[in-house]
């Protein structure tokens, strides 16, 4: 009987030689190991981490390189012997036993394209129990969840569906917007990666509850291996009929393809998107009227990020009480939370809205990779606020961020030791929307550029009192005055920086008011 490994398939442990080390493994092996390549854990500092099956558990080890595989078939891996990357049971590792991990339960522990595997796993629940529901009742479940957007803007999802499913049309769609850009972020990827069924699912869900037959996912160009993996389970899906003109037996049709993004990032904006989605550049589009109204050619149309829809599944096979219950105020159930930057732990957490930036980055992060004290945090990408450590104890709430002039976005929290120059973060973040505006509205267009003009006269220490007035002017106009959330937003990671770290502008502290 052959020994069952695991080894990810996820592009992050492809990249440090998953691939490799697989195949190595199963040339020493042979026959007597079956290896399913499985999406990772989470946990990145260990990867390659692969996992046997043994009468305890699955054992992990890791980090693996090729050059450990015969030390480790020497001590006996197969069957959980000692060696020095043996991590131990994986299920009872602090990292992941310490989360609630209700959109992730499967990611690392299925094999991502099997059918099978998914519905033994409880996938696919969710669907059953839709297909038995009126549109109004799936839409009530999810309104009843407390599910908020999870792309940055945490609007709730089931006002949104409910908008679709009021409008009457022909022809509506499903559109997931898995056009990943944010700084720092990466579980997006690792669902397509490690879970995709569960947004298949999540989708189909989603054409049940609104009238619509069709559904695409706008996929970021630069996930090579996502679209891979996402391509194959949607044929698996429809060759077992989850899929398809008969879901299922049940007369529901809906049909699934994936759309290569554009490589903008002004295309993770939903109107950009779709704009994109239609064949043309994506700039974008005046609201009113709204996507849900007028969107994808012209269609009511649904657009939610992939972690809104790989939650719903959950949602519907367990109820949304059950999901509420997990949060604190208006945030209910859990956030995936992606550490980046300089930390030790660089992984995924998924944890119920309430823990705090400090618990995420001492408590699972380890603190800063350089050993030296974590001076800021830029949490919810490159339009996120710069926090400082005397801002470290905030809960993560969408209301309590919104206290603090800060924004949770997509989730991900990228770290800075005291060797950082925040002015330096602060022309970045004009720079970076210079370059990825779309350039239809001035204050974005010609604003971003002005403030890098303006940030490099602070930095050569030109008369910083003056030109940091200048940006604070130029900064009302972008919030104020910007079409969308690009230019509306550059002001946050900018003035944050002003505020929390004036030393860094030439500036003294009785200045921040003016």
């Amino acid at each position: 009987m052959s020994t069952r490994l695991y080894i990810p398939r996820d592009s992050s442990a492809l990249s440090l030689g998953a691939d490799e080390i697989a195949a190595a493994i199963q040339a020493h092996a042979g026959t007597t190991v079956d290896i399913v390549r499985n999406g990772s854990r989470g946990m990145y500092w260990l990867e390659p981490m692969i996992e046997v099956v043994t009468a305890k558990g699955r054992i992990a080890y890791g980090p693996v390189a090729p050059e450990d595989i015969k030390g480790l078939f020497d001590n006996d891996f197969l069957n959980g012997g000692e060696h020095p990357l043996r991590l131990g049971v994986t299920d009872e590792l602090p990292w992941l036993k310490k989360q609630e991990r209700l959109t992730f339960s499967r990611v690392g522990i299925t094999d991502p394209v099997s059918v099978s595997d998914y519905v033994a796993h409880e996938g696919y629940r969710g669907l059953c129990k839709a297909l038995e529901l009126a549109p109004a009742a799936i839409v009530q479940e999810v309104t009843d969840s407390g599910l908020r957007g999870r792309g940055g803007a945490a609007f709730p999802t089931g006002i949104k569906w409910k908008t679709v499913l009021g409008c009457t049309a022909q022809q509506k769609y499903i559109v997931c917007n898995a056009d990943e850009g944010d700084s720092g972020t990466y579980s997006d990827r690792m669902i397509m990666e490690g879970d995709p069924l569960v947004l298949i699912e999540g989708m189909t869900i989603a054409g049940l509850a609104v009238g619509a037959d069709q559904g695409y996912i706008y996929l970021r160009s630069e996930y090579p291996d996502a679209l891979v993996v996402l391509n194959e389970a949607i044929k698996n899906a429809y060759a077992a009929g989850y899929l398809g003109d008969d879901i299922l037996g049940s007369g529901h049709r809906f049909h699934l393809e994936v759309r290569r993004a554009a490589g903008a990032y002004i295309c993770g904006e939903e109107t950009s998107l779709l704009e994109s989605l239609e064949g043309k550049r994506g700039v974008i589009r005046f609201k009113p009227p709204l996507p849900a109204i007028e969107g994808l050619f012209g269609k009511p149309t649904v657009v939610n990020n992939v972690i809104s829809l790989a939650t719903v599944p959950i949602i519907l096979d367990k109820g949304a009480a059950f999901y509420r219950d997990y949060g604190m105020g208006r945030s209910r159930g859990t956030l995936p939370i992606q550490l980046a930057g300089n930390i030790k732990y660089c992984g995924l957490v998924e944890k119920a809205f309430g823990i705090t930036l400090r618990e995420l980055l001492y408590d699972y992060g380890g603190g800063s990779a350089s050993g030296r004290p974590i001076r800021a945090v830029q949490v919810g990408g490159p339009l996120g606020a710069y926090l400082p450590e005397s801002q470290f104890d905030t809960p993560l709430d969408y209301e309590k961020f919104s206290e603090i002039w800060a924004v949770l976005g997509h989730g991900g929290i990228v770290a800075f030791d005291d060797t950082v120059d925040m002015a330096r973060m602060a022309r970045y973040a004009f720079e970076f929307c210079a370059i990825e505006s779309c350039g239809k509205c001035t204050p974005c267009r010609i604003g971003s550029t002005r403030g890098v003009e303006v940030m490099d006269k602070i930095i050569a220490g030109t008369q910083p009192e003056k030109n940091a007035k200048l940006v604070r002017d130029l900064s009302d106009t972008m919030l104020n005055g910007s079409l969308c959330a690009l230019g509306g937003m550059t002001p946050y990671p900018v003035l944050s920086a002003i505020n929390h770290f004036p030393e860094d502008f030439g500036l003294q502290q009785h200045e921040l008011a003016a």
